[in-house]
Parts: C-alpha cells; structure tokens; sequence
C-alpha cells in the first residue's frame, strides 16, 4: 500500500511540475490588432485609448500612416515636416506601447491606388492581424476617405495567395472595424462596439501630445484657434486633454450599456466606438468579448 501511495505522490509531482510548460503550449497565440490612418496621428485621435489598453493587456499592436504627413503645417514642409512627424508618431508609439509606422506617401495626395492597396495588403499580413481598424471611406479629408477605400478594397484580398504572393497570405481573415466619425451621409456611423476608456485616456492625451506640430500648431491655424493654444508646456496639455475630450453621444452610450452593463455605462466620461465592417470575418458577440475581453458587465 505504501509503494503504491509513494508511486502516486511521485507521479502527482512530476505531473505538477510540468504543468506550467503544458498550458504554455495551450495558451492562445497573442491577438494582433493593427490600426490604419491617413496621417502619422490619425490612428492616435480614433483609437489611442484602446490601443493603450490592449497593449496593457500584452496585445500586439501597431499604427500606420498611409502618408507621411508632409503638408500637414503652415509653415512646414516637404522632408523636414514629413521627418518631424516621422519622429513625433514613433515617440507617441513609444508612449502608447505600440510600434508606429510610417509609408513614404505624399500628404493630401492619396489616391486608391493598386500600388498602395498592395501596400495595405503587406502591412496587414506582416502583421497576422486579427483585428484592422480604419477610418469609414466618408470623411472631410480625401486622404482619410482613400483610406477606408483603400482598406476595404485590401479587407478580402489579404487572404488571397497569387495577390502580392511575396507576402504570405492570411490563414483567416482579420475582423475589420471602423473608427467613429460624426458623418452623417451615406448614411450615420454605428457604434456596434463601444470601450471606456477612461482608464487609458491619460496615455491617450500623452500620445497625441508627442504630436506637436498637429495638436498645438497646424490644426489650431487651420480651424482658427490658435490663440487658445496656452504657451507653458503644462498648460498645453492641460488644455489638450480638455479639447480632446469628446461627448458621448447617446448612441455611444447605448452601446457601452450593452457591453458594459447600465451602471458602469453611466460612469464613463470618455469612449472610442468602432463599427463592424461587412467585410472580412463577421465576428459573434462571443467572438467580440474574447477580441475585446474588456467588455465585461460588472
């Protein structure tokens, strides 16, 4: 009897002692999430915050800029510029967690292009990404509508083989998203997919604020507020913080009832809302909450 208890007790402990390398080899393969702007701060200005939770949570994430940004200044321009905001989206990376990359395309000149569409296509499988966010193909700027072109015309292709072949294929195809936006025509954005981000929202402000020549001179001259725009650097940001702050609509606020549950919802002061697109993987709500675990009723 005592052998056969000396035997179990054995066995038990070897068992043990390798459980930890049997669930590593289990473990879910880390979800990559890759966001996808016209400009070198787009992706920070739609999708900031969740892009700092999700790296919190060991995410891999990335940005990139369709353009280079080299006509987004007054008085700026050309490769000086398009170095400047080179180098302010990799530092606002740095502070959000994320790599950032850069495509050497002229700013205001986008265009839907094949040859840009196979580099969305490459972007999109080098990374093995199982969510892509860009903007809607409806916006102000023609450089953010060919964006939502551009990544709808990539959304089915990315997993076709004989398309830039020299770039493996995606095994499944991504679940695509776009960032909100306040347009209204074709017809009004939908927020299927809403996230406080009230935890993050700091980091958020921190990003953008790395994205000096926009925030604190190109877009206040071009909207004509630029004597707003205080002079010390903790002003500025301070100030930053309070013009980035956007009202929750009530449809955002539905859908943060939805997923966060009526009393949580009530309590968020600041949100990012994503609409599912129709095309690439058409997630369940299920398959929403494993993408998106913090979407948890508290």
């Amino acid at each position: 009897m005592k052998s056969i208890f000396t035997f179990f007790l054995f066995t038990g402990f070897f068992f043990h002692m390798n459980m930890p390398m049997a669930y590593a080899q289990q473990e879910p393969e880390k979800v990559r999430v890759i966001m996808i702007g016209a400009h070198p701060d787009d992706c920070d200005l739609g999708g900031g915050g969740t892009a700092a939770i999700f790296a919190s949570m060991g995410y891999a994430v990335k940005f990139v800029s369709l353009t280079n940004g080299d006509a987004g200044h007054q008085t700026e321009k050309g490769t000086k510029l398009a170095a400047r905001r080179l180098a302010e989206a990799k530092e606002a990376g740095r502070r959000l967690g994320v790599s950032y990359d850069v495509l050497d395309n002229h700013d205001g000149q986008l265009v839907p292009s094949l040859e840009v569409r196979l580099q969305v296509i490459r972007k999109i499988r080098e990374w093995k990404a199982d969510i892509v966010i860009a903007p809607r193909p409806n916006d102000y700027h023609p450089d953010h509508r060919y964006t939502g072109v551009l990544v709808q015309d990539a959304a089915y292709m990315v997993a076709v083989p004989n398309i830039a072949p020299e770039t493996p294929a995606l095994k499944k195809n991504a679940v695509f998203l776009y960032f909100q936006d306040r347009f209204q025509h074709p017809y009004p954005f939908q927020p299927d997919i809403a996230i406080d981000i009230d935890q993050s929202f700091e980091k958020k402000i921190d990003a953008l604020d790395a994205h000096e020549s926009q925030v604190y001179e190109w877009l206040p001259w071009i909207g004509h507020f630029s004597d707003q725009v205080p002079k010390n650097k903790v002003d500025r940001r301070n100030w930053l913080a309070q013009s980035r702050t956007v009202v929750i609509t009530p449809e955002v606020r539905k859908s943060l009832e939805e997923w966060y549950g009526v009393g949580v919802a009530s309590q968020v002061k600041h949100a990012e809302a994503f609409q599912i697109c129709e095309y690439g993987v058409q997630p369940t709500h299920d398959e929403i909450r494993r993408l998106f675990p913090m979407l948890a009723i508290k």
